[in-house]
């Protein structure tokens, strides 16, 4: 089954169900007292308006009715998302961007030019047009179903355009009209879930478009920050490590060529030397790479990678890892660094005695999700700076879709939670 064009993740597929009797009821709350509502709202406009001359006095009712507008307009998205099982963001005020009175201005300003509560508006009118005519259709079928069974002892019981020349003719035309009329009421139901779902669910999608596009920023420039800082590591990993090494190694080699005829012994010590720190060399980069990647995640899987961390870590880690089976690559990877770092700042910043890891599989938003949780009882007061090993986590774990949480207050213990989504 395909979705319909309103149909959002986390919706049902298909069309909304009708629900016809709490449709019909909110249609007849709405045209009982919509209009005397809509009515209220008008008056308040005018006297805003009317009393803006006097001193400015009606600026604050108009203020006051912007608020009034904003809360009705939300009720209604709350209204037709609860009633047709629509995924819609409820509708909140605009934040407050600027300092002083210029900044709440703004934010007024912001808050008139909402599309999302104009278009609410225009909702809630409409659904209370439509139960206006629901009412009148209403009372007049059930009026008609009444006569028409009522017994008909002349031709004067009923009068006007349904007057007929006898009993027995007057009693099925009157019974066709109420059951056209029941027609009509049903017919308003589908009617209103029709303009209403066209509108609300317009608007979330275009709330979830715009969190997507910006779901898809976010995580790109996570991305980008992550691959800028994995790069700065591994030059510097190169310049401070590896590269003095092998610099190293060449030198003594050329020493010992320079004496390998003169003094053949010390030849021989300075290439077991140059031996030594070839080896050396290749344990940093191996050490190098399995921080750009971990073989081992797809041999054996995040399980035996994080033992791996944890039988390396300098501070005692007890690890808790519960999964079953393999999960995306992706996700493994950035849950992965994540905890081997969070592992390394641990060890070089905290000055903590222990460690605990506990990695769990949690469903959120219908969708499975690596979580993780990294507490040591070291000082505390760890921040995320940018450039700094926090900050690297957090570049991985956004560019995979996931969060981050930070919890250190000073004196400790800390605490990092961390949460990617496995996107098959």
């Amino acid at each position: 089954m395909t979705s319909t064009p309103w149909a959002l993740p986390g919706t049902r597929t298909g069309r909304p169900p009708l629900k016809l009797g709490f449709t019909l009821l909110h249609l007849a709350v709405l045209g009982t007292f919509g209009t005397i509502g809509i009515s209220l709202l008008i008056a308040w406009l005018a006297m805003g308006i009317g009393l803006t001359p006097l001193l400015g006095i009606g600026l604050l009712v108009l203020v006051g009715l912007l608020y009034a507008l904003f809360a009705v307009a939300r009720t209604e998205i709350l209204r037709i998302s609860g009633l047709y099982g629509i995924d819609a963001v409820p509708l909140g005020w605009p934040a407050r961007r600027g300092p002083g009175f210029g900044g709440y201005v703004k934010t007024l300003g912001r808050a008139l030019a909402d599309g999302r509560m104009w278009a609410s508006l225009g909702s809630l009118v409409l659904s209370c047009i439509i139960g206006t005519i629901m009412l009148g259709v209403l009372q007049w079928t059930v009026h008609l179903a009444i006569i028409s069974f009522a017994p008909l002892t002349n031709v004067d019981t009923v009068a006007g355009p349904f007057s007929l020349h006898t009993p027995a003719a007057q009693a099925p035309w009157l019974m066709l009209l109420a059951i056209a009329g029941a027609g009509i009421v049903i017919g308003t139901a589908f009617l209103h879930r029709s303009v209403t779902v066209g509108i609300i669910g317009s608007l979330a999608r275009e709330t979830q478009l715009t969190e997507q596009v910006r779901s898809t920023t976010v995580q790109r420039q996570g991305a980008v920050r992550a691959a800028e800082v994995e790069r700065t590591r591994i030059e510097r990993d190169l310049h401070d490590g590896v590269q003095p090494r092998l610099v190293s190694v060449a030198m003594t080699l050329g020493l010992a060529h320079q004496q390998i005829d003169s003094n053949p012994q010390q030849a021989k010590e300075l290439v077991a030397e140059a031996h030594a720190s070839t080896k050396s060399a290749i344990t940093e980069l191996r050490q190098l790479t399995r921080g750009i990647y971990a073989s081992v995640l797809d041999d054996r899987g995040l399980d035996a990678a994080l033992s791996a961390v944890a039988g390396r870590s300098h501070i005692p880690v007890q690890l808790d890892v519960q999964l079953e089976g393999r999960y995306p690559r992706v996700a493994e990877a950035a849950m992965y660094f994540a905890i081997a770092e969070a592992l390394t700042n641990a060890a070089k910043h905290s000055r903590a005695q222990r460690c605990q890891v506990t990695v769990r599989v949690r469903e959120q938003n219908g969708q499975e999700h690596l979580w993780a949780r990294v507490e040591d009882n070291g000082v505390g007061s760890a921040r995320i700076t940018p450039g700094g090993g926090l900050d690297g986590i957090n570049n991985r774990v956004v560019a995979a879709g996931g969060t981050l949480q930070l919890d250190s207050p000073a004196g400790g213990p800390t605490t990092l939670e961390v949460s990617v989504p496995c996107v098959y």
